[in-house]
């Protein structure tokens, strides 16, 4: 049985906010969890792709309606 995935939901929040609290969140899971980050702000676009390959961290991105939704699997 999969585990439901973790949401950080950080819409209406400005950057660096939803990096930040990605970044947190990670430290407490474990390889290979999956964490999903809610955010309206454009610049979060930039900001989590680049700390994703920064730290070793797959993502993917889906923009639907303004949110911007990123699935991220920590890095082993």
């Amino acid at each position: 049985m999969a585990i439901e995935p973790e949401i950080i939901d950080a819409r209406g929040l400005k950057c660096p906010l939803p990096v930040l609290k990605l970044e947190k969140r990670l430290v407490s899971l474990a390889q290979g969890a999956v964490l999903i980050v809610l955010a309206t702000d454009p610049m979060a676009k930039v900001d989590i792709p680049l700390h994703c390959r920064q730290n070793g961290h797959d993502y993917t991105l889906d923009d639907a309606e303004g949110v911007l939704r990123f699935t991220v699997t920590k890095a082993p």
